[in-house]
């Protein structure tokens, strides 16, 4: 009875507790101070803002929280807020199903196919280091100034992203694994299943979480070059006005859309990839 009471103290601290519980009660304080201190160097940011604001620096160049808070609060109140953020978020996720799902058909492609890949190389790497925003005056005139045009401008951002992603991860699956699948007999489909897909699906993710921000970018600059409605809309229109409360909370806005972006892609990739989170809580219990 005293060894197993000893051995529970070396274990778990004598009160039943094992290492894995406490090491998750660890993490779980830890994220909770993390969490805290994120919210002190928010407050302490807008505390040093709305001092400074019309004080050392004029209000009219750097706003005030408080006035862009009541913005925020005029245009979620009026429906204004949503309307346009709803917008907004129709042409980024809309751009980056399409980018993602033609990014990832064209680097599973190009990775399988390396004769095909050599020869598409320099196309490939010229169209990418083409600033995309030097295409939305051609988008414009092909698709018009609605909602297409920010869709398929989003689309083509997202794209290389994906497939740049995509194509490495495919290209780095190993090759001693393929050729023993051979050997078994299995056709290319069964490859791409069982091997090529899933040694690659954590590269595709890495390309889907970068494509992400830049999915939202594609958005907005194509609202801020020509459009009446989405966040880009309230914020060209904000500043045209000279409003710098209405322009910063135009970017509070864009930026809570970007965050919420973010958490859904991460959401997605842990039903998609649900070994990785029993690693990770496996890595933690050590």
């Amino acid at each position: 009875m005293a060894d197993t009471t000893q051995r529970a103290d070396v274990l778990g601290g004598g009160d039943g507790e094992t290492t894995a519980e406490r090491r998750v009660r660890e993490e779980r304080r830890r994220r909770q101070r993390i969490w805290l201190a994120r919210a002190a160097l928010l407050f302490g940011i807008l505390g040093l803002w709305q001092a400074v604001s019309g004080r050392l620096i004029s209000d009219f160049f750097i706003g005030k929280p408080t006035e862009i808070a009541e913005t925020l609060y005029v245009w979620a109140i009026s429906g204004k807020l949503f309307y346009h953020a709803g917008i907004t978020s129709i042409e980024a996720l809309l751009g980056f199903l399409l980018g993602s799902l033609i990014g990832i058909s064209v680097g599973v492609l190009l990775g399988r196919a390396q004769a095909l890949a050599d020869v598409l190389d320099p196309f490939i790497m010229m169209f990418y280091s083409l600033p995309k925003i030097a295409l939305a005056p051609m988008f414009i005139l092909w698709f018009g100034i609605g909602i297409d045009m920010k869709i398929y401008l989003t689309a083509t951002i997202v794209f290389f992203l994906v497939f740049l992603n995509t194509y490495s991860g495919v290209r780095s699956v190993s090759r001693e694994q393929i050729a023993i699948m051979r050997l078994m007999g299995a056709s290319e489909s069964d490859i791409l299943r069982k091997v090529v897909v899933p040694s690659a699906i954590t590269w595709v993710f890495n390309g889907l979480r970068l494509s992400v921000p830049y999915a939202l970018i594609g958005a907005i600059v194509g609202e801020l070059i020509a459009s009446n409605q989405g966040l880009g809309y309230l914020l060209a229109d904000s500043s045209g006005q000279f409003d710098t409360s209405g322009m910063f909370a135009a970017l509070i806005a864009i930026m809570v859309l970007a965050l919420l972006l973010n958490f859904a892609v991460k959401w997605f990739e842990k039903k998609a990839m649900p070994w990785k989170t029993v690693e990770d809580k496996r890595e933690m219990s050590i």
